[in-house]
């Protein structure tokens, strides 16, 4: 059943996303896939438990996250501790619906061992009680039992909004 899983949600993941390269190759049957999954859910239920040493215990000493924070700027393991940090001091996460798929990639500029994962965050400001809810999507890069990479995709717009900021369109 898992495995039928995995292959539904890759058929899904090359449906909707076109392969844009001739060498690339992909599997979701490696030695590492139930582990390298593992940890990253690991890393999203420390998230929702607010136990930041157990999600950067899951960080390789040199991994880079980039995303966080509102850019595409990188945070090295300190940096997104401190950021985690003040995060779940000031709000609560509720991961839902969450999805993850490992697939080994070969032949290509991002080959390794990644875990995808896809969930929504439903983050609740403890002081104010104000709700933000946040589909989100990571890429994870896995070696050697760490995530040594992780790429974080989500729609800051709609942060930006429900915290109070205004949007105004550029003038024509």
């Amino acid at each position: 059943m898992k495995n039928f899983k995995r292959m539904m949600v890759l058929a899904i993941v090359l449906i909707l996303n076109p392969i844009v390269t001739n060498a690339q190759e992909t599997t979701i049957e490696f030695e590492n896939a139930d582990s390298a999954e593992n940890l990253v859910r690991t890393y999203v239920n420390a998230l929702q438990a607010a136990d930041i040493a157990k999600m950067s215990a899951t960080l390789d000493s040199g991994a880079m996250i980039y995303g966080l924070d509102g850019g595409l700027d990188s945070l090295t393991v300190a940096e997104h501790t401190i950021y985690y940090k003040k995060s779940t001091d000031s709000y609560k996460h509720v991961i839902s619906g969450d999805l993850y798929l490992p697939v080994k990639v070969t032949d290509n500029w991002n080959e390794g061992e990644w875990v995808l994962a896809w969930g929504t965050n439903t983050i609740t400001n403890k002081e104010t009680e104000n709700t933000i809810v946040i589909p989100f999507h990571i890429a994870s890069l896995v070696a050697n039992g760490k995530i040594i990479m992780m790429r974080y995709f989500y729609d800051t717009a709609n942060i930006m909004k429900n915290t109070g900021w205004t949007l105004t369109p550029p003038k024509k």
